[in-house]
């Protein structure tokens, strides 16, 4: 199963296939407008699913700003939504280069079910690509969803501090607050001591579409085996993850609580 689908396959599937479709448009600093978007207007049969809400766990002291779900809460959320692991297509799209669309993705593959893609470009390479629009709210049919956890995929903050050598340990966000400029999320600013930069959004054309793979192959060829990504909470993190898995390079991990996690630790140490 390929990771990402480009709009004109979607159309195609639409009408041979029955699929399970996701919007999960969101904006981190209106965290309302992903839905009144989706009201607005969204792909015919797809359900809204929001970073806040349906995505993330409630917040705590620790966990950070995007706390990941327990497995029981996902499998309830996958099994009220109709998704049988491996026997239903999931396809997840937003607008804002993927990485609300790519937590979804990672949670489910996390909880065994691969047969889930990203739409490339989301939802502007949708319309440009002559996509119906429809206001009806589906219905969902529940079902059971039996997990099968992938525990290597992800790895908490214990395990990265008891990291010895952090060569493969990647931040995600951006340059600039990677190197504690212009830090305007998080309450402490810096990067995980031993970090490398690899920031997300240069996976992506200026349309927000992938790379191709082969420029991704490149970028990401010389990282050890298993690297560990983080980024603010857990959240665009999960696209470096995807674009590795759409260039056929397997095994990189999610540190899920990401910096937000990291700095609610007193003890840590920060660069």
């Amino acid at each position: 199963m390929f990771n990402v689908i480009v709009a004109k396959d979607l159309l195609d599937l639409q009408s041979n296939e029955k699929i399970f479709i996701a919007d999960c448009r969101f904006e981190l600093s209106d965290p309302g407008l992903g839905r009144k978007q989706y009201i607005d207007g969204h792909i015919p049969g797809a359900v809204y699913l929001s970073l806040d809400d349906d995505l993330s766990a409630p917040i705590t002291e620790h966990g950070g700003r995007h706390p990941l779900p327990t497995v029981e809460r996902m499998t309830d959320l996958f099994g009220t939504l109709g998704i049988e692991r491996n026997q239903t297509r999931v396809v997840a799209y937003d607008d804002s280069g993927s990485p609300f669309a790519a937590r979804l993705w990672w949670m489910l593959r996390y909880l065994g079910h691969d047969n889930v893609q990203v739409l490339d470009g989301g939802w502007s390479a949708y319309l440009e690509a002559g996509g119906t629009v429809t206001k009806v709210i589906p219905e969902t049919s529940p079902t059971t969803f039996i997990p099968d956890v992938q525990h290597s995929m992800r790895v908490d903050m214990k395990a990265v501090r008891e990291l010895t050598d952090r060569s493969g340990l990647f931040d995600c966000r951006s340059a600039e607050r990677y190197r504690g400029e212009n830090e305007t999320i998080d309450p402490k600013a810096g990067h995980i001591p031993g970090a490398k930069t690899l920031p997300w959004r240069e996976n992506l054309t200026d349309q927000n579409a992938f790379l191709p793979v082969e420029s991704l192959r490149q970028r990401y060829g010389t990282l050890p085996p298993q690297p560990v990504m983080y980024c603010g909470s857990g959240v665009t993190a999960c696209v470096n993850i995807l674009a590795m898995e759409h260039a056929g390079m397997h095994g990189a991990r999610l540190y899920p609580g990401s910096w937000s996690d990291w700095i609610s630790y007193d003890e840590n140490e920060i660069e």
